[in-house]
């Protein structure tokens, strides 16, 4: 009941903010109610005043997510309040498209200053949108390849090195796509994400073949093992982390397990120039 109470009092309070002339009707000193009027909410959102009247009222009612889009597009609600809306109907809020949104600029100060210690940010499609240094020369070649590219799973398994550079490339891939794949069920029409699939299909045969297995993991923070071509073994532990701005976008951070790793780290973000692709 209280949320049905606190979803009536929002959308009574975003009508009643709403001048007339924002949807493009008429307004005049002539109006007693502030903002639209009940009526022309429902008329311009395809539902019956009735209807609407009882959302307003706090009335035990099933609202599907078309309605609650068609109210945000009538309210011309922002994300947030979009987002909040979906929240107190109790309804499943839309996935959205993977996209190259801009990384915030203080997100972006966040991960170069974290170096020595590696870190990125992705999108749901698991594209690398930013990265530090320390990232750049322990995966090596980043900076020069194309946008669609600079992927965490296209690099996986479409780059030969990548099979030396992790010590257990097998159990990784699995996992990491099992990942992915429960990110990507999220979303199944995103076009990013299906024509990422589709160009793995046809470019890594170890894609295609773990693909058709389903796999399916929940991320949990585990220690990865790597043996770099410059530092040698290298252990370290990773987590993730949602970026509260953009729920499309997770921050990526790598911690050394010891104190050689630090140093190995360390000694990885002094190379004088950005680590070249292995194989």
């Amino acid at each position: 009941m209280m949320r049905r109470k606190e979803l009536a009092g929002f959308l009574r309070s975003r009508r009643e903010s709403l001048a007339p002339e924002a949807v493009g009707l008429a307004g005049g000193s002539r109006r007693r109610t502030p903002g639209l009027r009940r009526e022309e909410v429902a008329q311009l959102s395809g539902v019956s005043v009735t209807w609407y009247t009882w959302l307003e009222q706090a009335r035990d009612i099933t609202v599907s997510r078309q309605v609650l889009e068609s109210l945000s597009r009538t309210l011309q609600l922002t994300p947030a309040e979009r987002s909040h809306l979906f929240a107190l109907a109790d309804a499943p809020l839309p996935a959205e498209p993977a996209r190259r949104m801009p990384v915030n600029p203080t997100l972006r100060a966040l991960v170069d200053t974290l170096d020595p210690n590696p870190a990125h940010v992705i999108n749901p499609s698991w594209d690398l949108l930013a990265y530090n240094r320390a990232y750049a020369n322990l995966v090596g070649g980043l900076d020069d390849l194309p946008d669609e590219e600079r992927n965490s799973i296209w690099l996986l398994f479409t780059r030969p090195g990548m099979r030396a550079l992790l010590l257990d490339w097998q159990r990784e891939a699995r996992d990491i796509l099992g990942q992915f794949r429960a990110a990507a069920g999220k979303n199944p029409d995103d076009p990013r994400t299906t024509a990422l699939v589709d160009a793995l299909l046809a470019a890594s045969p170890a894609f295609a073949s773990m693909w058709s297995a389903h796999p399916i993991k929940a991320f949990a923070s585990a220690t990865k093992h790597f043996n770099h071509p410059h530092v040698g073994r290298i252990d370290i532990n990773y987590t993730k982390l949602a970026v509260a701005e953009d729920v499309t976008q997770h921050l990526v951070v790598f911690l050394p397990a010891t104190r050689d790793d630090a140093k190995r780290l360390e000694r990885l973000t002094e190379l004088d120039r950005p680590v070249p692709a292995q194989g």
